[in-house]
């Protein structure tokens, strides 16, 4: 069996999606995402110009052998243009694989260690109260895990609040726009929106808070002391962890869970965090931490400290990422949660799958390989089109931590 060809398909049906297409001898096919928000074109030259004329005549059976060449040949290792490109390969051997064997993906990799998958969905409004009542109509739809994001008295443009209910895209402009931050009046703001949801919803709905790398180390010990009695699932991405050392001074002040990591490539970003029980989720993806070959390195380290996974799921992530990420979570022992930013009709058309939502889990389905496709003509209509993700900065001008 060997790879007879293997293209590129990018196409915007309401945002930027790069697909690695992988056909073999045999008729089968398999497709895996390379998608890199606001750098897309970059992973397309890095497949096209660089992996796949080394892919042609290989084998695409030996996963691991062909994950080992493209990390340890390229000599220049790791980063998210690499290991994107390294991810939609990986991805779219474990579908060619799967297909093979006639079962879905999560039965290759050791079967079901769940029923369901349960997935958590953005609500954010513009102000408190919008906030509120955007998590109540995620609890009408039977989420039992929610985000909550608010706009901040005083900030405009605030992280997190989308420019609709259940799709957000902040990848909005042709060029970045600039956002203005300010920490102190997020700080004290924050709290008193989790009081609310707990007062008005009561202890029973996971409730969830993406900082989005904008504190300090100091400044998110504060903030997640300041919500310990409001329970939260994780505050996510407290700080940046370029310095995994940092987490250590947030773990000594308080005992919110700590969640980080989607912007993670490889085990090494996360090695210190984990074994060092800095955290407790881990939110590396299919896409950004090399497929699922090297994802299942890292949620099995993580599995020996009690860490579990809680992957990143955002709509800058195709449904080829979100499949084959719900197959890895039907499977993965140290499962915690899956985000779940529903994609628009135009992208579900391009990308036919057969996940499907119900009472606040996810179900992969159980066709062969991971269950996504693409309808190559209908994404042959949606040309791409250049968009940036936001910058910061802080009330006097200083760059800082979009």
């Amino acid at each position: 069996m060997k790879i007879v060809s293997a293209k590129v398909i990018v196409t915007c049906p309401g945002r930027n999606f790069v697909t690695l297409k992988i056909q073999t001898d045999q008729g089968v096919y398999g497709i895996g995402d390379a998608t890199l928000n606001g750098r897309e074109l970059s992973v397309v030259s890095y497949l096209e110009d660089h992996v796949v004329p080394c892919l042609i005549g290989k084998d695409p059976r030996r996963i691991e052998d062909i994950w080992q060449y493209l990390y340890r040949g390229a000599y220049w290792r790791r980063g998210p243009v690499t290991m994107r490109a390294i991810a939609a390969v990986d991805v779219a051997l474990w579908d060619i694989k799967a297909k093979m064997a006639g079962m879905p993906l999560y039965d290759l990799l050791g079967g079901k260690s769940r029923d369901g998958v349960m997935v958590y969905g953005h609500a954010n409004g513009a102000d408190l109260e919008e906030t509120v009542d955007a998590v109540g109509r995620y609890i009408d739809l039977g989420y039992k895990a929610i985000r909550a994001q608010s706009g901040v008295p005083g900030i405009e443009m605030a992280y997190g609040v989308g420019r609709g209910t259940l799709h957000y895209e902040p990848a909005d402009a042709a060029l970045p726009t600039e956002t203005v931050w300010d920490t102190r009046k997020y700080l004290n703001f924050a709290p008193k929106l989790f009081e609310r949801l707990r007062e008005v919803y009561g202890p029973e709905p996971r409730l969830l808070h993406d900082v989005h790398h904008r504190l300090t180390p100091i400044e998110a010990g504060r903030l997640g002391k300041a919500l310990e009695p409001f329970d939260l699932f994780w505050m996510e991405d407290a700080t940046p962890a370029e310095n995994q050392e940092a987490f250590r001074l947030i773990r000594q002040h308080t005992t919110t869970p700590l969640a980080v990591g989607e912007i993670f490539n490889t085990i090494w970003d996360c090695k210190d965090l984990i074994q060092n029980q800095l955290i407790d989720y881990i939110r590396a993806t299919i896409v950004g931490a090399g497929g699922v070959t090297h994802l299942r390195r890292i949620a099995d380290f993580a599995a020996l400290y009690q860490v579990r996974t809680g992957c990143h799921g955002a709509t800058d992530l195709s449904p080829v990422t979100m499949g084959t990420a719900l197959h890895f979570d039907t499977w993965v022992p140290n499962f915690g949660i899956q985000e779940y930013m529903r994609h628009t009709e135009e992208t579900d058309a391009v990308f036919p799958h057969a996940y499907s939502f119900a009472d606040g889990f996810l179900h992969p389905g159980d066709a062969p390989g991971h269950g996504v496709d693409i309808d190559e003509d209908l994404a042959a209509k949606h040309p791409y089109k250049p968009a940036y993700l936001p910058v910061a900065r802080l009330t006097d001008g200083t760059m800082w931590n979009w």
